[in-house]
């Protein structure tokens, strides 16, 4: 992460023993601004929305516009 080659990390840990790691790893994204996502359902709607934004342009709306008011 330090060489700057990482852009996201998806850190699913499982049992106790991950503990330690999992918190260097989460200190190690927040200290180099790095989105760390934690959950399996996390990482794919990351996928997906990284995916969205590739095949189509963003567009910015007002909240009013979604709403109706």
């Amino acid at each position: 992460m330090d060489a700057g080659e990482i852009q996201m990390v998806i850190n699913t840990p499982l049992g106790k023993l991950s503990h330690y790691d999992e918190a260097a790893i989460r200190a190690a994204a927040l200290r180099l601004n790095i989105p760390c996502l934690t959950t399996l359902s996390a990482a794919a709607a990351a996928v997906e929305a990284i995916h969205a934004l590739q095949e189509r342009a963003t567009e910015v709306a007002a909240l009013q516009e979604f709403h109706g008011a």
